[in-house]
């Protein structure tokens, strides 16, 4: 959560959760969340269609799961994501519409840790 809200460094955020969500048996939350990073990033890139597909499959597996889960807002995530995609895949843009997401943190432990914890 740090790296994808405060440093905002979606690659090692991918690494992080890739390794995260190896190590859960593959849980298709964490693959979400992963995917949502490396979507980001392909954007930062200028690789619009690697963060078309990338958004896609987050938000197809983000989908499954209740607004709120593991002390996340997960229906703002999703919405988020589909907004991006929107803006990603309108072909009357003249540049790709890069900028960064917030997943916003419902549970308090969750968030102070995130937020207090920097060092």
């Amino acid at each position: 959560m740090r790296l994808f809200n405060l440093d905002r460094d979606y690659y090692t955020c991918h690494d992080v959760m890739e390794e995260l969500w190896l190590e859960e048996g593959r849980d298709l939350f964490y693959q979400g969340l992963l995917q949502t990073a490396v979507g980001l990033h392909h954007c930062r890139n200028q690789n619009t269609g690697g963060a078309v597909k990338l958004m896609t499959a987050a938000l197809n597996k983000l989908v499954c799961y209740p607004d709120e889960f593991m002390g996340i807002d997960v229906a703002k995530l999703k919405q988020d994501v589909e907004v991006y995609l929107d803006q990603l895949q309108d072909r009357t843009r003249q540049s790709i519409p890069c900028h960064d997401l917030t997943i916003e943190i419902l549970d308090p432990i969750l968030k102070r840790f995130v937020y207090e914890n920097k060092g």
